[in-house]
Protein backbone atom coordinates (compact mmCIF):
# COMPACT_ATOMS: atom_id res chain seq x y z
CA UNK A 1 0.00 0.00 0.00
CA UNK A 2 2.63 2.54 0.94
CA UNK A 3 4.08 1.82 -2.74
CA UNK A 4 1.09 3.62 -4.13
CA UNK A 5 2.38 6.90 -2.48
CA UNK A 6 5.94 7.09 -3.73
CA UNK A 7 4.49 9.22 -6.75
CA UNK A 8 3.79 11.71 -4.15
CA UNK A 9 7.13 12.33 -2.95
CA UNK A 10 8.04 15.26 -5.22
CA UNK A 11 4.89 16.83 -4.34
CA UNK A 12 6.50 16.42 -0.18
CA UNK A 13 9.81 17.88 -1.63
CA UNK A 14 8.47 20.91 -3.40
CA UNK A 15 6.66 22.19 -0.66
CA UNK A 16 9.12 20.84 2.19
CA UNK A 17 9.77 24.14 4.31
CA UNK A 18 5.60 24.84 4.22
CA UNK A 19 5.64 21.17 5.93
CA UNK A 20 8.66 21.92 8.38
CA UNK A 21 6.70 25.02 9.84
CA UNK A 22 3.62 22.89 9.78
CA UNK A 23 5.41 20.24 12.02
CA UNK A 24 6.87 23.37 14.24
CA UNK A 25 2.73 24.16 14.74
CA UNK A 26 2.31 20.68 15.84
CA UNK A 27 5.31 20.35 18.39
CA UNK A 28 3.85 23.83 19.30
CA UNK A 29 0.09 22.92 19.72
CA UNK A 30 0.65 19.74 21.64
CA UNK A 31 3.50 20.88 23.58
CA UNK A 32 1.64 23.84 25.06
CA UNK A 33 -1.82 21.50 25.60
CA UNK A 34 0.35 19.02 27.54
CA UNK A 35 0.49 21.18 29.59
CA UNK A 36 -2.76 21.81 30.76
CA UNK A 37 -3.32 18.89 33.32
CA UNK A 38 -0.23 19.77 34.66
CA UNK A 39 -1.34 23.35 36.12
CA UNK A 40 -4.75 21.08 37.36
CA UNK A 41 -2.25 19.43 39.42
CA UNK A 42 -0.19 22.21 40.90
CA UNK A 43 -3.85 23.80 41.48
CA UNK A 44 -5.04 21.34 42.77
CA UNK A 45 -2.17 20.24 45.22
CA UNK A 46 -1.52 23.55 46.24
CA UNK A 47 -5.23 24.86 46.73
CA UNK A 48 -5.22 21.33 49.19
CA UNK A 49 -2.74 22.97 51.08
CA UNK A 50 -5.08 26.42 51.24
CA UNK A 51 -7.11 28.00 49.24
CA UNK A 52 -6.49 31.67 48.43
CA UNK A 53 -8.27 34.07 46.01
CA UNK A 54 -4.74 35.04 44.22
CA UNK A 55 -3.79 31.28 43.60
CA UNK A 56 -8.13 30.97 42.30
CA UNK A 57 -6.66 33.65 39.81
CA UNK A 58 -3.03 32.78 39.01
CA UNK A 59 -4.35 29.10 38.21
CA UNK A 60 -7.21 30.31 36.46
CA UNK A 61 -4.97 32.67 34.30
CA UNK A 62 -2.74 29.81 33.13
CA UNK A 63 -5.56 27.74 32.17
CA UNK A 64 -6.72 30.22 29.88
CA UNK A 65 -3.50 31.25 28.69
CA UNK A 66 -2.83 27.88 27.38
CA UNK A 67 -5.90 27.24 25.84
CA UNK A 68 -5.82 30.54 23.78
CA UNK A 69 -2.03 29.57 22.92
CA UNK A 70 -3.39 25.95 21.94
CA UNK A 71 -6.23 27.41 19.98
CA UNK A 72 -3.38 30.05 17.97
CA UNK A 73 -1.21 27.10 17.09
CA UNK A 74 -4.09 25.11 16.23
CA UNK A 75 -5.18 27.48 13.45
CA UNK A 76 -1.50 27.76 12.44
CA UNK A 77 -1.49 23.81 12.23
CA UNK A 78 -4.70 23.62 10.20
CA UNK A 79 -3.95 26.40 7.88
CA UNK A 80 -0.38 25.13 7.12
CA UNK A 81 -1.25 21.23 6.84
CA UNK A 82 -4.48 21.36 5.09
CA UNK A 83 -3.21 24.23 3.12
CA UNK A 84 -0.28 22.63 1.53
CA UNK A 85 -3.07 19.63 1.12
CA UNK A 86 -4.98 21.79 -1.18
CA UNK A 87 -2.01 22.97 -3.13
CA UNK A 88 -0.75 19.30 -3.68
CA UNK A 89 -4.31 18.40 -4.63
CA UNK A 90 -4.14 21.07 -7.46
CA UNK A 91 -0.59 20.44 -8.37
CA UNK A 92 -1.59 16.52 -8.72
CA UNK A 93 -4.56 17.51 -10.95
CA UNK A 94 -2.94 20.24 -13.19
CA UNK A 95 0.06 16.99 -13.43
CA UNK A 96 -2.89 14.25 -14.04
CA UNK A 97 -4.50 16.54 -16.77
CA UNK A 98 -1.36 17.26 -18.30
CA UNK A 99 -0.37 13.41 -18.77
CA UNK A 100 -4.09 12.58 -19.66
CA UNK A 101 -3.58 15.23 -22.86
CA UNK A 102 -0.23 13.78 -24.00
CA UNK A 103 -1.99 10.04 -23.71
CA UNK A 104 -2.87 9.06 -27.51
CA UNK A 105 -5.69 8.07 -29.34
CA UNK A 106 -5.00 4.19 -28.22
CA UNK A 107 -5.65 5.47 -24.92
CA UNK A 108 -8.93 6.88 -24.94
CA UNK A 109 -10.25 3.90 -27.18
CA UNK A 110 -9.16 1.92 -24.55
CA UNK A 111 -9.95 3.64 -21.35
CA UNK A 112 -13.82 4.74 -20.31
CA UNK A 113 -14.20 8.96 -19.94
CA UNK A 114 -16.11 8.47 -16.81
CA UNK A 115 -13.89 6.04 -15.30
CA UNK A 116 -11.04 9.01 -15.82
CA UNK A 117 -13.74 11.34 -14.77
CA UNK A 118 -14.27 9.39 -11.58
CA UNK A 119 -10.53 9.09 -11.08
CA UNK A 120 -10.12 12.96 -11.35
CA UNK A 121 -12.86 14.03 -8.93
CA UNK A 122 -13.13 11.34 -6.16
CA UNK A 123 -9.97 9.34 -5.93
CA UNK A 124 -8.46 12.73 -6.17
CA UNK A 125 -10.53 14.38 -3.23
CA UNK A 126 -9.52 10.66 -1.11
CA UNK A 127 -6.00 11.86 -1.63
CA UNK A 128 -6.03 15.06 -0.15
CA UNK A 129 -8.01 13.84 2.53
CA UNK A 130 -5.06 11.77 3.09
CA UNK A 131 -2.41 14.37 2.35
CA UNK A 132 -4.04 17.00 4.32
CA UNK A 133 -6.84 15.81 7.57
CA UNK A 134 -4.82 12.14 8.06
CA UNK A 135 -1.25 13.36 8.31
CA UNK A 136 -2.45 16.24 10.38
CA UNK A 137 -4.20 14.21 13.03
CA UNK A 138 -1.69 11.20 12.71
CA UNK A 139 1.02 13.98 13.69
CA UNK A 140 -0.58 15.45 16.79
CA UNK A 141 -1.90 11.78 18.09
CA UNK A 142 1.58 10.56 17.57
CA UNK A 143 3.48 13.91 19.50
CA UNK A 144 0.65 14.40 21.97
CA UNK A 145 0.80 10.52 23.10
CA UNK A 146 4.39 10.73 23.31
CA UNK A 147 4.46 13.67 25.56
CA UNK A 148 1.67 12.34 27.78
CA UNK A 149 3.31 9.28 28.27
CA UNK A 150 6.16 10.98 29.49
CA UNK A 151 4.22 12.79 32.34
CA UNK A 152 1.98 9.93 32.82
CA UNK A 153 5.30 7.96 33.81
CA UNK A 154 7.06 10.38 35.96
CA UNK A 155 3.65 10.51 37.81
CA UNK A 156 3.20 6.31 37.89
CA UNK A 157 5.03 4.02 36.13
CA UNK A 158 2.92 1.43 37.27
CA UNK A 159 -0.25 3.16 36.70
CA UNK A 160 1.17 3.58 32.77
CA UNK A 161 1.65 0.19 32.31
CA UNK A 162 -1.57 -0.76 33.21
CA UNK A 163 -2.89 1.43 31.38
CA UNK A 164 -1.68 0.69 28.19
CA UNK A 165 -2.03 -3.05 28.27
CA UNK A 166 -5.06 -2.62 25.92
CA UNK A 167 -2.75 -0.82 23.47
CA UNK A 168 -1.11 -4.21 21.29
CA UNK A 169 -4.56 -5.14 21.07
CA UNK A 170 -5.61 -2.53 19.65
CA UNK A 171 -2.71 -2.62 17.31
CA UNK A 172 -4.23 -5.62 16.03
CA UNK A 173 -7.60 -4.21 15.90
CA UNK A 174 -6.62 -1.27 13.40
CA UNK A 175 -4.02 -3.49 11.35
CA UNK A 176 -7.13 -5.84 10.99
CA UNK A 177 -9.78 -3.29 9.98
CA UNK A 178 -6.98 -1.18 7.99
CA UNK A 179 -6.65 -4.18 5.55
CA UNK A 180 -10.52 -4.58 5.19
CA UNK A 181 -11.50 -0.97 4.53
CA UNK A 182 -8.32 -0.88 1.70
CA UNK A 183 -9.79 -3.90 0.03
CA UNK A 184 -13.28 -2.76 0.40
CA UNK A 185 -12.65 0.80 -0.41
CA UNK A 186 -10.97 -0.52 -3.98
CA UNK A 187 -14.25 -2.06 -5.25
CA UNK A 188 -16.52 0.72 -4.53
CA UNK A 189 -14.27 3.31 -6.05
CA UNK A 190 -14.52 0.73 -8.94
CA UNK A 191 -17.81 0.50 -8.76
CA UNK A 192 -18.09 4.56 -8.75
CA UNK A 193 -16.61 4.42 -11.80
CA UNK A 194 -19.14 2.46 -13.66
CA UNK A 195 -21.63 5.32 -12.54
CA UNK A 196 -19.42 7.95 -13.80
CA UNK A 197 -19.40 6.01 -16.87
CA UNK A 198 -22.85 4.96 -17.31
CA UNK A 199 -24.08 8.79 -15.90
CA UNK A 200 -21.65 10.58 -19.01
CA UNK A 201 -22.78 8.38 -21.72
CA UNK A 202 -26.41 9.02 -20.71
CA UNK A 203 -25.69 12.33 -20.54
CA UNK A 204 -23.65 12.42 -23.77
CA UNK A 205 -26.44 9.79 -25.79
CA UNK A 206 -29.02 12.02 -24.33
CA UNK A 207 -30.94 12.44 -27.89
CA UNK A 208 -30.09 8.95 -29.19
CA UNK A 209 -31.78 7.39 -25.74
CA UNK A 210 -35.37 9.55 -26.10
CA UNK A 211 -35.40 9.10 -30.14
CA UNK A 212 -35.25 4.94 -29.05
CA UNK A 213 -37.68 5.89 -26.05
CA UNK A 214 -34.75 4.07 -23.73
CA UNK A 215 -35.38 6.69 -21.14
CA UNK A 216 -36.54 4.07 -18.67
CA UNK A 217 -34.59 1.11 -19.50
CA UNK A 218 -31.33 3.69 -19.34
CA UNK A 219 -33.08 4.35 -15.57
CA UNK A 220 -33.47 1.06 -14.51
CA UNK A 221 -29.93 -0.03 -15.34
CA UNK A 222 -28.37 3.19 -13.82
CA UNK A 223 -30.68 2.14 -10.76
CA UNK A 224 -29.06 -1.38 -10.92
CA UNK A 225 -25.75 0.44 -11.07
CA UNK A 226 -26.34 2.40 -8.37
CA UNK A 227 -27.51 -0.31 -5.84
CA UNK A 228 -24.42 -2.11 -6.17
CA UNK A 229 -22.43 1.11 -5.22
CA UNK A 230 -24.92 0.92 -2.37
CA UNK A 231 -23.94 -2.87 -2.03
CA UNK A 232 -20.48 -2.46 -1.76
CA UNK A 233 -20.72 0.57 0.60
CA UNK A 234 -22.41 -0.86 3.38
CA UNK A 235 -19.81 -3.38 4.36
CA UNK A 236 -17.72 -0.23 4.46
CA UNK A 237 -19.55 1.46 6.54
CA UNK A 238 -20.55 -1.69 8.94
CA UNK A 239 -16.70 -1.67 9.37
CA UNK A 240 -16.65 1.85 10.38
CA UNK A 241 -19.47 1.35 12.47
CA UNK A 242 -17.50 -1.51 14.20
CA UNK A 243 -13.95 0.17 14.36
CA UNK A 244 -14.91 3.44 16.41
CA UNK A 245 -16.70 1.87 19.35
CA UNK A 246 -13.59 -1.39 19.38
CA UNK A 247 -10.95 1.77 19.40
CA UNK A 248 -13.07 3.46 22.49
CA UNK A 249 -14.02 0.05 24.21
CA UNK A 250 -10.43 0.11 24.61
CA UNK A 251 -10.07 3.39 26.04
CA UNK A 252 -12.94 2.57 28.07
CA UNK A 253 -10.96 -0.10 29.70
CA UNK A 254 -7.78 1.37 30.38
CA UNK A 255 -9.76 4.55 31.95
CA UNK A 256 -11.68 1.66 34.16
CA UNK A 257 -8.41 0.88 35.38
CA UNK A 258 -6.81 3.93 36.35
CA UNK A 259 -10.34 4.10 38.13
CA UNK A 260 -9.94 1.03 40.00
CA UNK A 261 -6.09 1.52 40.64
CA UNK A 262 -5.56 5.14 41.08
CA UNK A 263 -6.91 5.72 44.29
CA UNK A 264 -4.65 2.82 45.45
CA UNK A 265 -1.55 4.30 44.78
CA UNK A 266 -2.92 7.98 46.31
CA UNK A 267 -4.04 5.91 49.41
CA UNK A 268 -0.45 4.16 49.58
CA UNK A 269 1.22 7.87 48.92
CA UNK A 270 2.49 7.18 46.27
CA UNK A 271 0.82 9.54 43.78
CA UNK A 272 -0.97 12.95 44.97
CA UNK A 273 -4.38 14.14 44.75
CA UNK A 274 -3.52 16.24 41.80
CA UNK A 275 -0.82 13.89 39.94
CA UNK A 276 -3.94 11.61 40.05
CA UNK A 277 -6.12 13.96 38.44
CA UNK A 278 -3.48 14.97 36.26
CA UNK A 279 -3.23 11.37 35.00
CA UNK A 280 -6.55 10.90 34.44
CA UNK A 281 -6.97 14.04 32.45
CA UNK A 282 -4.52 12.64 30.16
CA UNK A 283 -6.42 9.81 29.71
CA UNK A 284 -9.48 11.60 28.85
CA UNK A 285 -7.19 14.42 27.01
CA UNK A 286 -6.52 10.88 24.92
CA UNK A 287 -10.19 10.05 23.74
CA UNK A 288 -10.13 11.83 20.49
CA UNK A 289 -7.02 11.24 19.47
CA UNK A 290 -7.73 7.25 19.81
CA UNK A 291 -11.14 7.84 17.82
CA UNK A 292 -9.01 10.04 15.52
CA UNK A 293 -6.93 6.94 14.82
CA UNK A 294 -9.76 5.09 13.53
CA UNK A 295 -10.75 7.74 11.35
CA UNK A 296 -7.25 8.36 10.63
CA UNK A 297 -6.68 4.15 9.54
CA UNK A 298 -9.83 5.26 7.33
CA UNK A 299 -9.09 8.32 5.34
CA UNK A 300 -5.39 6.68 4.76
CA UNK A 301 -6.65 3.20 3.73
CA UNK A 302 -9.29 5.08 1.02
CA UNK A 303 -6.27 7.30 0.06
CA UNK A 304 -3.69 4.70 -0.94
CA UNK A 305 -6.12 2.81 -2.47
CA UNK A 306 -7.38 6.22 -4.73
CA UNK A 307 -3.37 6.86 -4.98
CA UNK A 308 -3.08 3.45 -6.41
CA UNK A 309 -5.99 4.28 -8.95
CA UNK A 310 -4.41 7.27 -10.14
CA UNK A 311 -0.82 5.83 -10.30
CA UNK A 312 -2.69 3.61 -13.17
CA UNK A 313 -3.19 6.50 -14.96
CA UNK A 314 0.36 7.98 -13.92
CA UNK A 315 1.90 5.23 -15.59
CA UNK A 316 0.14 5.50 -18.49
CA UNK A 317 2.56 5.78 -21.89
CA UNK A 318 1.89 7.46 -24.86
CA UNK A 319 2.79 4.89 -27.84
CA UNK A 320 2.57 8.58 -30.16
CA UNK A 321 6.48 9.30 -28.88
CA UNK A 322 8.38 12.77 -29.85
CA UNK A 323 11.84 11.60 -31.13
CA UNK A 324 12.83 15.15 -31.23
CA UNK A 325 15.75 13.91 -33.39
CA UNK A 326 16.45 16.65 -35.99
CA UNK A 327 18.97 19.26 -36.00
CA UNK A 328 18.47 22.35 -34.92
CA UNK A 329 19.06 23.50 -38.47
CA UNK A 330 16.63 21.67 -39.98
CA UNK A 331 14.12 22.30 -37.33
CA UNK A 332 14.14 26.01 -38.15
CA UNK A 333 13.14 24.81 -42.21
CA UNK A 334 9.90 25.14 -43.46
CA UNK A 335 7.66 22.14 -44.31
CA UNK A 336 6.89 21.86 -48.14
CA UNK A 337 4.76 18.77 -47.87
CA UNK A 338 5.62 16.48 -49.67
CA UNK A 339 4.40 13.19 -48.98
CA UNK A 340 5.80 9.67 -49.67
CA UNK A 341 4.56 6.54 -48.52
CA UNK A 342 7.05 3.34 -48.79
CA UNK A 343 5.59 0.30 -49.23
CA UNK A 344 3.80 1.05 -46.42
CA UNK A 345 1.64 -2.22 -44.39
CA UNK A 346 -0.33 -1.20 -40.95
CA UNK A 347 -2.57 -3.27 -38.69
CA UNK A 348 -3.94 -2.40 -35.33
CA UNK A 349 -5.58 -4.64 -32.67
CA UNK A 350 -4.19 -7.48 -34.37
CA UNK A 351 -6.30 -6.56 -37.87
CA UNK A 352 -3.91 -5.90 -40.73
CA UNK A 353 -5.34 -2.12 -41.97
CA UNK A 354 -3.10 -1.48 -45.31
CA UNK A 355 -1.08 -3.12 -47.39
CA UNK A 356 1.53 -2.55 -49.22
CA UNK A 357 0.61 1.57 -49.91
CA UNK A 358 3.10 2.90 -51.83
CA UNK A 359 2.42 6.70 -52.69
CA UNK A 360 3.57 10.03 -53.86
CA UNK A 361 1.81 13.28 -52.90
CA UNK A 362 4.15 16.02 -54.10
CA UNK A 363 4.08 19.46 -52.26
CA UNK A 364 1.59 21.74 -53.41
CA UNK A 365 -0.67 19.14 -55.09
CA UNK A 366 -4.07 17.43 -53.91
CA UNK A 367 -4.67 13.93 -53.50
CA UNK A 368 -8.51 12.25 -53.28
CA UNK A 369 -9.24 9.22 -51.78
CA UNK A 370 -12.11 7.04 -52.60
CA UNK A 371 -13.37 3.40 -51.68
CA UNK A 372 -15.72 1.49 -49.96
CA UNK A 373 -16.61 1.74 -45.88
CA UNK A 374 -13.50 0.00 -44.09
CA UNK A 375 -11.21 -0.10 -47.06
CA UNK A 376 -8.61 2.47 -44.56
CA UNK A 377 -8.91 5.92 -45.74
CA UNK A 378 -8.86 7.35 -42.15
CA UNK A 379 -6.47 5.27 -41.19
CA UNK A 380 -3.81 6.24 -44.02
CA UNK A 381 -4.52 9.81 -43.30
CA UNK A 382 -4.63 9.62 -39.80
CA UNK A 383 -0.67 8.46 -40.37
CA UNK A 384 -0.12 11.73 -41.62
CA UNK A 385 -0.64 13.66 -38.29
CA UNK A 386 0.64 10.95 -35.79
CA UNK A 387 -2.77 9.77 -34.68
CA UNK A 388 -1.42 6.38 -35.42
CA UNK A 389 1.97 5.70 -36.10
CA UNK A 390 3.45 4.36 -38.91
CA UNK A 391 6.45 1.71 -39.45
CA UNK A 392 9.49 3.48 -39.27
CA UNK A 393 10.95 4.19 -43.11
CA UNK A 394 7.59 3.78 -44.31
CA UNK A 395 6.32 7.27 -44.34
CA UNK A 396 8.29 10.57 -45.23
CA UNK A 397 7.49 14.25 -45.07
CA UNK A 398 9.21 16.18 -47.47
CA UNK A 399 11.78 13.15 -47.93
CA UNK A 400 12.73 12.73 -44.13
CA UNK A 401 11.02 9.90 -42.11
CA UNK A 402 7.89 11.39 -40.16
CA UNK A 403 9.01 10.13 -36.98
CA UNK A 404 12.17 12.21 -37.47
CA UNK A 405 9.51 15.69 -36.88
CA UNK A 406 8.70 17.11 -34.04
CA UNK A 407 5.21 16.04 -33.16
CA UNK A 408 3.99 20.12 -32.04
CA UNK A 409 5.99 21.36 -35.14
CA UNK A 410 4.51 18.40 -37.94
CA UNK A 411 0.90 19.23 -36.61
CA UNK A 412 1.26 22.80 -36.58
CA UNK A 413 1.63 22.39 -40.01
CA UNK A 414 -1.62 20.35 -40.75
CA UNK A 415 -5.06 21.20 -41.08
CA UNK A 416 -6.75 18.52 -39.60
CA UNK A 417 -10.91 17.46 -40.50
CA UNK A 418 -11.80 14.55 -38.92
CA UNK A 419 -14.79 12.31 -39.63
CA UNK A 420 -16.44 12.84 -36.68
CA UNK A 421 -16.48 16.80 -35.57
CA UNK A 422 -16.34 17.48 -32.08
CA UNK A 423 -16.80 21.43 -30.93
CA UNK A 424 -16.20 22.95 -27.59
CA UNK A 425 -18.84 24.30 -25.33
CA UNK A 426 -17.86 27.74 -26.17
CA UNK A 427 -18.63 30.44 -28.74
CA UNK A 428 -18.55 30.14 -32.59
CA UNK A 429 -15.41 32.36 -32.46
CA UNK A 430 -13.29 30.46 -30.13
CA UNK A 431 -13.96 27.72 -31.93
CA UNK A 432 -12.79 28.73 -35.33
CA UNK A 433 -10.02 30.32 -33.47
CA UNK A 434 -9.06 27.03 -31.52
CA UNK A 435 -5.29 26.62 -31.55
CA UNK A 436 -4.10 29.61 -33.07
CA UNK A 437 -4.12 31.96 -29.66
CA UNK A 438 -3.21 34.79 -31.90
CA UNK A 439 -6.25 34.68 -34.37
CA UNK A 440 -7.96 37.90 -34.99
CA UNK A 441 -11.14 38.95 -35.89
CA UNK A 442 -10.68 39.02 -39.55
CA UNK A 443 -9.10 35.94 -40.18
CA UNK A 444 -11.58 34.24 -38.25
CA UNK A 445 -14.07 35.98 -40.35
CA UNK A 446 -11.81 34.90 -43.41
CA UNK A 447 -11.78 31.32 -42.34
CA UNK A 448 -15.48 31.22 -41.61
CA UNK A 449 -16.24 32.78 -45.04
CA UNK A 450 -13.90 30.26 -46.48
CA UNK A 451 -15.78 27.72 -45.23
CA UNK A 452 -19.22 29.03 -46.46
CA UNK A 453 -20.20 29.31 -42.42
CA UNK A 454 -19.64 32.91 -42.34
CA UNK A 455 -23.33 33.37 -43.53
CA UNK A 456 -25.13 31.31 -41.07
CA UNK A 457 -23.15 32.46 -38.06
CA UNK A 458 -23.85 36.23 -38.36
CA UNK A 459 -27.37 35.13 -38.75
CA UNK A 460 -27.53 33.94 -35.47
CA UNK A 461 -28.47 36.32 -32.39
CA UNK A 462 -25.39 36.89 -30.84
CA UNK A 463 -22.96 36.17 -34.27
CA UNK A 464 -19.94 34.75 -33.50
CA UNK A 465 -19.49 35.13 -29.69
CA UNK A 466 -22.76 32.44 -30.00
CA UNK A 467 -22.24 29.48 -27.86
CA UNK A 468 -22.44 26.43 -29.73
CA UNK A 469 -23.46 24.39 -26.94
CA UNK A 470 -22.13 20.92 -25.64
CA UNK A 471 -20.21 19.34 -28.59
CA UNK A 472 -21.51 21.96 -31.28
CA UNK A 473 -25.54 20.48 -29.98
CA UNK A 474 -26.72 23.48 -31.25
CA UNK A 475 -25.24 23.75 -34.73
CA UNK A 476 -26.64 21.06 -37.59
CA UNK A 477 -24.25 18.74 -39.18
CA UNK A 478 -23.38 20.71 -41.77
CA UNK A 479 -23.18 23.81 -39.68
CA UNK A 480 -20.64 21.59 -37.51
CA UNK A 481 -18.36 20.50 -40.80
CA UNK A 482 -18.04 24.16 -41.42
CA UNK A 483 -16.86 25.27 -38.44
CA UNK A 484 -14.03 22.29 -38.09
CA UNK A 485 -13.14 23.31 -41.61
CA UNK A 486 -12.98 27.19 -40.82
CA UNK A 487 -10.99 26.16 -37.67
CA UNK A 488 -8.26 23.74 -39.81
CA UNK A 489 -8.38 26.81 -42.54
CA UNK A 490 -7.57 29.71 -39.43
CA UNK A 491 -4.64 27.53 -39.02
CA UNK A 492 -3.15 28.24 -42.74
CA UNK A 493 -1.74 24.99 -42.63
CA UNK A 494 0.69 23.44 -45.13
CA UNK A 495 -0.62 20.14 -45.48
CA UNK A 496 -4.57 20.03 -45.18
CA UNK A 497 -6.44 16.78 -44.88
CA UNK A 498 -10.36 16.61 -45.23
CA UNK A 499 -11.88 13.10 -44.07
CA UNK A 500 -14.95 13.55 -45.62
CA UNK A 501 -15.55 16.73 -44.34
CA UNK A 502 -18.17 17.28 -46.40
CA UNK A 503 -20.57 14.60 -46.13
CA UNK A 504 -23.14 16.54 -44.29
CA UNK A 505 -23.92 19.52 -46.22
CA UNK A 506 -25.70 19.64 -49.48
CA UNK A 507 -24.13 20.05 -53.31
CA UNK A 508 -24.43 23.41 -53.65
CA UNK A 509 -23.40 24.24 -50.32
CA UNK A 510 -20.39 21.82 -51.28
CA UNK A 511 -19.73 23.42 -54.31
CA UNK A 512 -19.29 27.14 -52.77
CA UNK A 513 -16.58 25.47 -49.64
CA UNK A 514 -14.99 23.81 -52.73
CA UNK A 515 -14.97 27.01 -54.79
CA UNK A 516 -13.43 28.66 -51.84
CA UNK A 517 -10.98 26.02 -50.91
CA UNK A 518 -9.59 25.49 -54.90
CA UNK A 519 -7.97 29.48 -53.97
CA UNK A 520 -6.74 28.26 -50.22
CA UNK A 521 -5.10 25.14 -52.11
CA UNK A 522 -2.62 26.47 -54.14
CA UNK A 523 0.46 26.14 -52.52
CA UNK A 524 -0.25 23.68 -49.80
CA UNK A 525 -0.49 19.42 -50.02
CA UNK A 526 -4.55 18.61 -49.44
CA UNK A 527 -5.84 15.35 -48.88
CA UNK A 528 -10.00 14.49 -48.63
CA UNK A 529 -11.95 11.66 -48.27
CA UNK A 530 -14.82 11.80 -49.88
CA UNK A 531 -17.73 8.75 -51.48
CA UNK A 532 -19.22 12.01 -54.00
CA UNK A 533 -17.47 11.85 -57.15
CA UNK A 534 -18.06 15.47 -57.60
CA UNK A 535 -16.00 16.70 -54.48
CA UNK A 536 -12.95 14.25 -55.89
CA UNK A 537 -13.38 14.81 -59.67
CA UNK A 538 -10.93 18.38 -60.05
CA UNK A 539 -8.44 16.70 -57.50
CA UNK A 540 -4.65 16.37 -59.21
CA UNK A 541 -5.17 12.79 -58.23
CA UNK A 542 -7.47 10.48 -57.25
CA UNK A 543 -6.40 7.01 -55.26
CA UNK A 544 -8.97 4.16 -54.60
CA UNK A 545 -8.58 2.24 -51.89
CA UNK A 546 -9.78 -1.39 -51.48
CA UNK A 547 -9.16 -4.13 -48.43
CA UNK A 548 -6.12 -1.65 -47.50
CA UNK A 549 -4.22 -1.68 -51.37
CA UNK A 550 -4.20 0.88 -53.80
CA UNK A 551 -6.19 -0.58 -56.73
CA UNK A 552 -6.40 2.77 -59.07
CA UNK A 553 -4.84 5.84 -59.07
CA UNK A 554 -5.03 8.92 -61.59
CA UNK A 555 -6.71 11.75 -63.00
CA UNK A 556 -10.74 11.44 -62.95
CA UNK A 557 -10.38 11.02 -66.63
CA UNK A 558 -8.22 8.15 -66.46
CA UNK A 559 -9.91 6.29 -64.02
CA UNK A 560 -13.20 6.35 -65.85
CA UNK A 561 -11.23 4.79 -68.47
CA UNK A 562 -10.33 2.14 -65.95
CA UNK A 563 -13.93 1.12 -66.19
CA UNK A 564 -13.26 0.02 -62.32
CA UNK A 565 -14.42 1.28 -58.81
CA UNK A 566 -14.37 4.59 -59.69
CA UNK A 567 -16.58 4.37 -63.06
CA UNK A 568 -19.40 2.36 -61.28
CA UNK A 569 -19.28 4.89 -57.89
CA UNK A 570 -19.81 7.74 -60.61
CA UNK A 571 -21.91 6.17 -62.92
CA UNK A 572 -24.35 5.26 -59.68
CA UNK A 573 -24.33 9.06 -58.31
CA UNK A 574 -25.00 10.23 -61.90
CA UNK A 575 -28.27 8.03 -62.22
CA UNK A 576 -28.67 9.24 -58.60
CA UNK A 577 -28.72 12.69 -59.67
CA UNK A 578 -31.16 12.28 -63.24
CA UNK A 579 -33.68 10.61 -60.92
CA UNK A 580 -33.79 13.33 -58.49
CA UNK A 581 -34.42 16.11 -61.27
CA UNK A 582 -37.11 13.41 -61.98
Amino acid sequence: MLTNLKPLWPYFKKYRWTLFWGALTVFGNNGIWVLFPQVLQRAIDDLNRGATRHKFFVYSLLLLAIAATKGIFQFLTRWLMIGVSRDIEYDLRNDMFQHLSSLDHSYYQKTRTGDIMARATNDLNAVRMLLGPAIMYSANTIVFTVAALAFMWHSSPKLTIYTFLPLPLASVVVQYFGRKIHERFEKIQAQFSDISARAQENFSGARLIRAYVQENAEIALFETTNQEYVTRSLPLARLMGMLWPALELLLGLAIALVLWLGPREVLAHRMTVGQFFAFLTYLVMLTWPVIALGWVVNIFQRGTASMGRINEILAAKPEITDAGVMAGEDREQPVAGAIEFRGLSFAYTGTTVLKDINLEIPAGSSLAIVGPTGSGKTTLVSLIARIYDAPPGTLLLDGRSILEFPLERLRRNIGFVPQETFLFSDTVRENVAFGVESATDPQVHHAAEAASIAADIESFPEGYKTLVGERGITLSGGQKQRTAIARALIRDPRILVLDDALASVDTYTEEKILNHLRELMRGRTTIFISHRVSTVQNADRIAVLHDGRIVELGTHDELLACNGYYTELYNKQLLEEELEQV
